[in-house]
C-alpha cells in the first residue's frame, strides 16, 4: 500500500486534524516519511479539481471540503440550532404571520440576530409591512421538522 494513500485514508477516517506525530504513528512510518507523504498529498490535491483539500491547521493536518462547497453543506446537512434560536423559531411558527416588532417584544432584542440567522438558514422569510416586517416559516422549516401543517391556536 502506497504511504500517501494510507495517510489519505487515515485523515479521512479520523475526520479531525492530526499532528504529524499522530499521522506517523497511525501510518506506522517515520515522521520524515509522513511529512514527505503529506506534502506530496497536499500538492496532489492542490492540482486536482476535487471537492476536497488537505490543509495544515494550528492543530494539525486535515482532509476537508473546500470552502467553495459551504453552500452545498448548508443545504444538505441539518442545521445546528441553539435552544434560544429554536424558541424564536417556534414563536414565529406558532404566531405566523408575526411582525418582527411583536417578536422582539416577545423574545427580546436578541431576536434581531435570531431573525437574521433563521433567514440565512432558510427557515423563515421576511416581507415588509409598514415600519416592520412580517415573518413566516418556509418550506425548509416544514421539511426539516417534518411538519405538514401547524395546528390552529
Amino acid at each position: 500500500m502506497k504511504l500517501t494513500n494510507k495517510i489519505e485514508a487515515i485523515l479521512y477516517l479520523k475526520g479531525e486534524p492530526l499532528t504529524l506525530a499522530q499521522i506517523a504513528l497511525y501510518a506506522e512510518c517515520q515522521r520524515s516519511e509522513a511529512n514527505k507523504a503529506i506534502l506530496e498529498l497536499m500538492s496532489d490535491y492542490s492540482h486536482r479539481e476535487t471537492a476536497l483539500e488537505i490543509v495544515e491547521t494550528t492543530v494539525g493536518y486535515s482532509l476537508q471540503l473546500r470552502p467553495s462547497f459551504q453552500p452545498l453543506v448548508q443545504s444538505l446537512l441539518p442545521a445546528e440550532l441553539s435552544l434560544s434560536l429554536l424558541r424564536t423559531l417556534a414563536a414565529i411558527a406558532l404566531k405566523e404571520p408575526i411582525l418582527q416588532t411583536e417578536l422582539i417584544n416577545l423574545r427580546g432584542s436578541s431576536a434581531y440576530q435570531h431573525v437574521q440567522e433563521l433567514t440565512n438558514l432558510g427557515f423563515i422569510k421576511k416581507r415588509p409591512s409598514g415600519r416592520s416586517c412580517e415573518l413566516y416559516v418556509t418550506e425548509k422549516f416544514h421539511q426539516y421538522f417534518e411538519i405538514d401543517q401547524l395546528p390552529e391556536l
